[in-house]
């Protein structure tokens, strides 16, 4: 087959307009292109790029690019990708591998634009989340992306736990969103908690801050705990460690387990997240504590737990007291003398209401 191309028709520079001298259609690298095909030779083919010239496929890039052209009649059409604006002899250099690739890539762009919901099977499970595939991309669904439906409610942040969890869900097809895209670093992020969030969102205008919600506990880990509104199943709320009750909770399980029903009351609604808090329904003990304990006064108590500071002390079951590590030494001296869960007796040094500490000296 015989392909003759003039120079002057090879070259996008050269295409302008007779009558707009400033209507230059010019390439950019790695742009994808609607290339049409008009032949090849044994060694390339070309393609007409319109306004910008002509584009080869030639090596390498022709020999991957064998099944798609096959397929192509001439004047038939396809997507290219620009490897080399233009080359030694005024073409430009086009691939055909990647054009499929950058075009999913850009699909998933316009979905992340659009906010459209997709599903998704989930083929691969790790401690960190989910892997699937959209239009053979690899997409990452992280723990913290998943519906609270499917969260691995798992205590202490166990990663072999989670990720036993996280594999129950491998199979499964999720509702998700795009919510970020990254061609150049490969990353493709989704997030079925999107999907939940809109929905929460909505439902929770019918709350405000200050009510009180009757709850079942769904969680339980490390750093608070999870309470699912018994009126309304799809809004769960986070009980922090914090706001759990008024003296200092080492772990959550202390004093909750899961499916114990509870009452708690909202301190804030942000971003379709919901923060709730037992101890905000509890009588504030150290409202009273100055009745009770006096600076000066000899008191007995048992040692809860030890920390690089001190030894907390319970003097009852709400009150807490605080020996300083200083008064010891060091904390090996300190655990030397202290045992866990053991009664010793105290001399109350300060008292501290507003801070909730009561600072105590070992009575020699």
């Amino acid at each position: 087959m015989s392909i003759n191309i003039s120079k002057k028709a090879r070259s996008p520079l050269a295409n302008i307009l007779k009558n707009d001298p400033t209507a230059v259609a010019v390439l950019k690298q790695n742009e994808l292109v609607e290339a049409t095909y008009i032949g090849k030779t044994n060694k390339a083919a070309f393609f007409d790029l319109g306004r910008r010239g002509t584009g080869i496929i030639y090596g390498l890039e022709l020999i991957n690019a064998q099944g798609t052209i096959k397929e192509l009649a001439q004047g038939g059409t396809t997507l290219a990708k620009v490897v080399e604006v233009e080359n030694d002899e005024g073409y430009a250099e086009l691939s055909l591998k990647e054009t499929h690739k950058q075009k999913a890539w850009e699909e998933m762009k316009e979905l992340k634009d659009s906010e459209e919901t997709i599903e998704i099977k989930m083929n691969l499970a790790n401690s960190g989340g989910l892997v699937g595939d959209i239009n053979n991309l690899k997409a990452f669904l992280p723990v913290s992306q998943l519906s609270p439906e499917n969260y691995p409610q798992v205590s202490e942040g166990d990663r072999s736990k989670i990720q036993e969890e996280l594999e129950k869900l491998v199979g499964e097809t999720l509702k998700v969103k795009v919510i970020d895209v990254n061609s150049r670093a490969n990353k493709l992020i989704i997030s079925e908690k999107a999907l939940t969030t809109e929905n929460i969102k909505a439902k929770l205008v019918n709350y405000k801050e200050g009510d009180v919600i009757d709850g079942i506990i769904t969680g339980v880990a490390d750093f608070g705990v999870f309470m699912k509104f018994a009126n309304d199943p799809d809004i769960e709320g986070l009980i922090h460690i914090s706001e759990l009750d008024h003296r200092l909770i080492e772990n959550p399980k202390e004093i909750i387990k899961i499916n114990d029903v509870v009452k708690a009351k909202i301190v804030e609604i942000k971003d379709g997240r919901v923060s709730l808090s037992l101890k905000a329904l509890k009588e504030n003990p150290w409202d009273e504590v100055e009745k009770n304990y006096k600076a000066g006064q000899d008191i007995s108590g048992k040692v809860n737990r030890f920390n690089p500071f001190g030894a907390f002390i319970s003097l009852d079951q709400d009150i807490q007291g605080l020996i300083h590590v200083s008064e010891f030494g060091s904390v090996e001296e300190m655990k030397n003398q202290l045992k866990v869960d053991e009664e010793y007796n105290f001399t109350i040094e300060l008292i501290k209401p507003e801070e909730k500490r009561i600072f105590l000296k070992l009575k020699k």
